[in-house]
């Protein structure tokens, strides 16, 4: 065998390289009959043969996108022709500006351009239409001044107190327990009896005057403390029993740190009585046993001041103080404020530290200590409990019957002092 071999003829590469890609490619066995002559042959190799793909612009346009370019609009990249070795592209320069994309892309506005936004409204319902579309909309002079709601808005006159015709009469004491509720109930019903038009006014968080009419304080939804807080007008509160009563309530307990913030929160009570100062003859105001803003509302407000008393010495000296106070309030907040009498109550003739108490006062006050003496009687601890004054519950009695002394002499009192009853 290795004779054999060694004269055989040995194949080049060419050969070998072509044998081995006829044996890669499926043999198709054809009938010797059926073979199309060499010229057929020859052109159906030459149609199948696989056209030469074109490259495909693709990796240039990626190359368009990473590198700016300057003009708006790239140019068409024309493929190469045949024997022509394409020109290398040339770089951009870093100073060169960019060339726009072959597709736009959103480019960021300065900063100082002008941003123009259209407002598209939606249709609007015709039911919705309004005549003026500035209805509604505040001016500017009440937007820098806002004033309070229709509601609630006084008139400067009515601020002022210019021409105010009732008398307002303060009951204070800040020593509790010595009638003065009793005394402002009491008395505003002898001068209605008299024909004088009065209100009653329930400053006391305890409510005492509202229950002495039948009101049971803690179920009325609206008092005191919103005509003093809330602003609301005192006509809305007043209710109609023997007297015209503007109710209390508890809530009057929070009052004066409700009222903490007000500018002019001394002047609360004062605005509020101007409003109905024309309708009544008298106003009684009965106040807390206290000197707090709620008693200095009331003294703000009032022309005169009655000083109930019980004859006894521990009571006698809250007068002191209270001149102290109303000495405060003329200087500061009303001039014109008097003292119309001290008032002794609950007076018992059978003791002698009782007359003792009244030479005391007669001594230090003179004239200003009343006649009328308003003793101690169970009557005024009876009335309440039916709803009632004392003059309703016993007209006929003497307890009735000393209010109606001391309304007399008010009147007289107005009469020479002031000129007018």
């Amino acid at each position: 065998m290795g004779l054999f071999n060694r004269g055989q003829r040995q194949p080049d590469k060419a050969q070998t390289d072509g044998a081995t890609q006829a044996d890669e490619t499926p043999t198709v066995h054809t009938p010797a009959d059926e073979l199309p002559p060499a010229e057929e042959l020859a052109a159906t190799e030459a149609s199948e043969a696989p056209e030469p793909v074109a490259e495909a612009p693709e990796p240039v346009a990626e190359v368009q996108a990473d590198a700016p370019v300057a003009q708006e609009t790239a140019e068409p990249v024309s493929e190469p022709s045949e024997g022509v070795e394409p020109s290398a592209e040339p770089q951009p320069h870093a100073d060169s500006e960019p060339q726009a994309d072959s597709e736009p892309h959103d480019v960021p506005e300065p900063p100082d351009a002008e941003i123009k936004v259209e407002r598209v409204e939606p249709p609007l319902d015709p039911d919705t239409i309004v005549a003026d579309p500035d209805a509604g909309r505040i001016e500017a002079s009440q937007a820098i001044a806002p004033k309070r709601t229709p509601g609630v808005i006084r008139s400067e006159a009515a601020d002022a107190g210019e021409g105010r015709h009732a008398k307002v009469i303060s009951f204070a004491n800040q020593k509790g327990g010595v009638a003065k509720t009793t005394t402002t109930l009491n008395l505003a019903v002898a001068l209605k009896e008299l024909g004088h038009r009065v209100l009653a006014i329930d400053l006391d968080p305890q409510g005492n005057l509202t229950m002495s009419q039948g009101i049971d304080p803690d179920k009325v939804e609206k008092s005191m403390f919103d005509v003093l807080v809330h602003k609301m007008p005192i006509a809305e509160i007043v209710l109609e029993r023997e007297i015209d009563l503007a109710v209390g309530s508890i809530d009057l307990a929070g009052a004066e740190i409700a009222m903490s913030t007000q500018i002019g929160r001394e002047r609360s009570l004062e605005k509020a009585i101007n409003e109905v100062g024309n309708d009544y003859d008298f106003i009684c105001i009965d106040t807390p046993p206290s000197l707090g803003l709620l008693t200095v509302n009331a003294l703000t407000a009032s022309d005169r001041v009655i000083v109930p008393v019980q004859c006894e010495y521990l009571s006698m000296r809250g007068l002191v103080q209270l001149q102290n106070t109303l000495g405060m309030i003329r200087e500061n907040l009303n001039p014109g404020v008097e003292i119309e009498g001290i008032l002794p109550t609950m007076l018992d003739a059978r003791t002698v530290h009782a007359k003792e108490a009244i030479e005391i006062l007669e001594e230090n006050f003179g004239d200003l200590v009343f006649k009328s003496r308003i003793r101690k009687a169970i009557k005024f601890a009876e009335a309440p409990v039916r709803g009632a004054s004392v003059l309703k519950y016993d007209p006929n009695g003497n307890a009735a019957e000393q209010y109606r002394d001391l309304a007399r002499e008010v009147l007289a009192k107005e009469v020479v002092t002031h000129g007018t009853a």
